[in-house]
């Protein structure tokens, strides 16, 4: 049985069928099975550097704040903070490549997901077999910052163990196109999920996701 047969039969039953191609089933669904190549796609890697980017600004921030009323703060403190802050950054960043390459290595350079699309939104899950590895994974990563006492590695490791995620087209604020890489951001205002389609879909994807989402700005 293949990974789209546990789901429903498509509507032109095929045995030749591409599981990678984007197919309309008789309960009115497009499914497929989208895969990231890990090594040639940065688009993940981009993704968790982005949100740890933004955890060190937020520290680097909140650091300041206290210090913000000593006399040398301006312009010598600052500079101290500043300087330390890009450090931390970039150490943080070179950990965070580090694991991503583990990562890559555990999921043998592929990052597979089952695609679900109708008209009110998509839900994407991680294959099985991807999905238990991707658990044990968090599992490892929260116990390491829960030891650590490090309660960024712990929200990484509670962060990392969603295996499925669903998106409302309703409730979509943007959409942001990546042709080149095959990649749709559709973006909530507090969730935000990614479609993984093959270039022969691309086009077709991208038009039902803009036409489903009227509020959603196109970027």
């Amino acid at each position: 049985m293949n990974e789209l047969d546990r789901y429903t039969k498509p509507a032109v039953l095929d045995n030749n069928i591409d599981e990678r191609r984007v197919t309309l089933y008789p309960d009115g669904l497009y499914r497929w099975i989208g895969e990231l190549n890990l090594y040639k796609n940065p688009t993940v890697l981009f993704m968790i550097w982005k949100i740890f980017f933004w955890i060190c600004v937020g520290i680097f921030v909140f650091t300041s704040l206290f210090d913000i009323g000593d006399r040398d703060f301006f312009w010598k403190g600052f500079l101290e903070h500043l300087k330390f802050g890009g450090i931390f950054t970039g150490g943080f960043l070179l950990l965070a490549l580090i694991g991503y390459l583990v990562y890559a290595m555990i999921m043998k350079g592929r990052y597979t997901v089952i695609f679900e699309m109708g008209k009110n939104g998509f839900t994407h899950r991680q294959v099985p077999a991807q999905a238990d590895k991707a658990q044990t994974i968090s599992l490892l990563t929260t116990l390491a910052g829960l030891l650590a006492r490090n309660p960024t590695t712990v929200g990484v490791g509670l962060n990392a163990s969603r295996t499925a995620m669903v998106t409302d087209f309703g409730r979509v604020r943007s959409i942001q196109g990546f042709p080149r890489r095959g990649v749709i951001k559709v973006n909530e205002r507090l969730e935000k999920n990614q479609i993984y389609v093959l270039p022969e879909d691309y086009d077709f994807v991208w038009n039902f996701v803009k036409e489903n989402c009227p509020q959603a700005k196109i970027k």
